[in-house]
Order: C-alpha cells, then structure tokens, then sequence
C-alpha cells in the first residue's frame, strides 16, 4: 500500500509542477506577447495620451462636469466612473430610490437647457458604471448646452457629433464621451478659443 502511495506522488508532482510552468508561466506569456504583436493599443487598454501624459482610456468613462463637455452616463461605481467599485446600482424597476434619482437626474438636464424627450442613457446608469459612449440623442441632447459654453454654432457642433458617432456592426450607434470632448479641445485650439 505504502509502495502505491509513493509510486503515484512522484507522478502526481511531476504534473502539477508541468501545468503549473505551462498554464501559469508559458500560456500568459505566449498571449500576452500575440496580444503585444497583433493588437498593441488594445492590449495596453486603450490608453489615449497627450504628449507623455495619459488622459484616460477608450475603454472607461470618466467624469465631466464643465458645461464646455459632453457629460458621460450617470455612473453608480463608487463616486463615479471608479474602477474599484464597478457595478450598477442593482435598483429594480419598482424601487422608490431609482425613480427619485432619475427624476432629479431629469429636472438636472431640464435645468442644463434638454428639451423634448430626455434620452434613457442620459438618466439610468450602465451595468458597470464605467461605460464610455453615450447614444447619438444623448449627444445631439448636450449640444446646445456645450455650443452655448464654447461660443460655438450649434450646426457645427451637431455636424462634429454626427461624425463622431461609431456604428458596430451589432449593436446600437454610440458616441465615445471622451473622443468627442478631445476633439472639442482640438478644435477650440485651432480656432484659438
């Protein structure tokens, strides 16, 4: 019995050590060099970058609160858009706290100058809290508000959202908050704003 024992520790050990160098040494290697060679940006997290610094990610929405911006969705992470905390706020439909937050988050866009119906992204929160686009009415819904902020024409603002908008091939048309509000920056620059 004693013989059996230690006849099959040798090659159980034997195993666990190969797949332990194979699974947790040599397969994450070998992805993340693929991932390195094949799609570099994405495998860095879609870092955007002005200069040596980074400004965010592509990936993850983040907080603007300058009527000059495009506001992103609400976010139920943490204090907001905080990758730590990502999660939704996990109200039902029927829940008294959600009703009251999209109600204040309506008078909020009422109050910012949205008029006619309030897009739904505008005032419920994403699954993880963290989503960077925002649909085209939500956009189109901000821009006399920043056009107002920056002194622009409200055409050629609509005309810059129009061009920003990314159309997947599944799912629905979206409008990356941050991508947008650089090419704000961008603009107001070149015009010297």
């Amino acid at each position: 019995m004693l013989r059996d024992l230690s006849s099959a520790i040798r090659p159980a050990l034997v195993l666990l050590l190969a797949f332990t160098l194979l699974l947790g040494l040599v397969y994450p290697i070998a992805v993340t060099g693929v991932a390195q060679v094949a799609l570099p940006t994405q495998a860095n997290g879609s870092l955007l970058r002005e200069g040596d610094r980074i400004i965010g990610s592509s990936l993850i929405g983040q907080t603007f609160a300058s009527p000059r911006y495009f506001h992103g969705r609400p976010s139920a992470a943490g204090d907001g858009y905080d990758a730590a905390a990502s999660s939704g706020s996990n109200l039902g439909p029927t829940s008294a706290d959600l009703k009251n937050a999209i109600a204040e988050r309506i008078a909020a866009a009422r109050t910012e100058g949205v008029s006619g119906p309030v897009p739904a992204d505008m005032v419920t929160a994403s699954g993880s809290g963290l989503d960077p686009d925002i649909s085209p009415a939500n956009a189109m819904a901000q821009v006399a508000r920043v056009a107002a902020a920056r002194g622009m024409g409200v055409e050629a603002l609509s005309a810059m959202v129009a061009g920003s908008v990314e159309r997947p091939l599944l799912g629905e048309p979206r409008v990356n908050v941050l991508l947008l509000n650089r090419q704000l920056d961008r603009a107001a620059a070149q015009a010297g704003r």
